[in-house]
This record gives C-alpha cells, structure tokens and sequence, in this order.
C-alpha cells in the first residue's frame, strides 16, 4: 500500500483478524513471490507460480482479484458481474477457500458493505443458492472443473453466468498438476 501498488483499503482488508472477538490484528507482511505476482497482476499480465504448501499461493491471486475490485469502485467504473472465476480440482479446496474469503471479505465488515463480493457454485449449492447467484452474480466465483464446463453449455448459466462474466477480468486455476482418468478428460476439456 505505501508503495502504491495496492489501494489503501488493502490494508484493512488484507490483516490477520481475531475469529473470536472479530478484532483486526496486524497488517499482512506480504512475501516476495506474492509481492512480484501482484506486480505482475497489476501490469495485466499472466503469471504462474510454483511454490511450497501453506506458502500463501492462494493470495497471489485474491489480492489483485480483490485490489482490482475495490480501484473499481473507487474510481466508479465498477459494474456488477463477476471479474474473477477460481477453478479448483476439488470441492474441498473450494469450500476452504471460501472460507479463508470469509476472513478478509466479510469478516469486520457490516453486511451488503464487504469489498468485494463472492460465491461458491460447484454442484453443493441449492436450487434456491444457484437462483440467488444468478440472480446477484459476485465479483468473484469459485467453482471447480466439472462445473465450469456446465457453467459454459447449460442453458439457464449460459444466459446469467456466463452473460455476467463479459469482461472477465482474471481467470485462476489453482493447484495445476497433471490429471488423468476422466479427471484428466475434465480438465483437458
């Protein structure tokens, strides 16, 4: 933030906060790896990266997803719609993921007045929670494989969805490994 990379709301959002008591802690002193990936996000340019378990992958994409959103908002060229689509290769790492979102997102912020918003939409959600998200598409969307191929040819999310996702502005596949079986074939598809 001080050095302008990140919008000063950055720093409220992105800091370690108390579950318990809902209390803010200390800013996030971002590593050099997430540090060079929001550089390179911020460029508009594509990256990979390869590094270690509990390394904080998961912020070298939320930061500048997130970042994005709120310069958007602040500078009015904000429109509703999803910016940003995280594929995962499994419901688990969704459900955590949206859990750690949580966290920076909703946590300590009053309701309808988060950041950014964001969904889960990967095949555990209602009927009622799948007609909300079209209905209200968030600024981010969390889904996995399977799912995003349904996403691209069923009807109903072809027209809302996929409509809403014009203009995409990140697309993140976490965890890239090499798939086979009709994992494989999901992927690859």
């Amino acid at each position: 933030v001080a050095a302008g990379l990140l919008h000063p709301d950055c720093e409220r959002i992105f800091r370690l906060k108390d579950q318990a008591s809902g209390a803010d802690g200390p800013v996030l002193r971002l590593h050099r790896h997430q540090r060079e990936a929001v550089e390179i996000a911020r460029a508009g340019r594509s990256y990979v990266l390869t590094t270690g378990t509990g390394s904080g992958k998961s912020l070298t994409y939320i930061i500048p997803i997130v970042d994005r959103v709120v310069r958007s908002k602040a500078d009015g060229s904000w429109r509703p719609g999803i910016k940003a689509i995280v594929v995962y290769p499994m419901n688990a790492l969704a459900n955590s993921q949206r859990t750690e979102l949580e966290k920076f997102l909703t946590d300590g912020f009053p309701a309808g007045r988060q950041p950014a918003s964001f969904a889960r939409y990967t095949g555990q959600e209602s009927q009622a929670e799948r007609d909300r998200i079209r209905a209200n598409p968030p600024d981010i969307l969390l889904t996995n494989y399977v799912m995003l191929e349904l996403l691209l040819t069923r009807p109903d999310d072809r027209r809302t969805l996929i409509r809403m996702a014009e203009g995409l502005e990140f697309l993140v596949f976490d965890e890239l490994h090499t798939y086979r079986g009709r994992q494989g074939a999901d992927v690859a598809m």
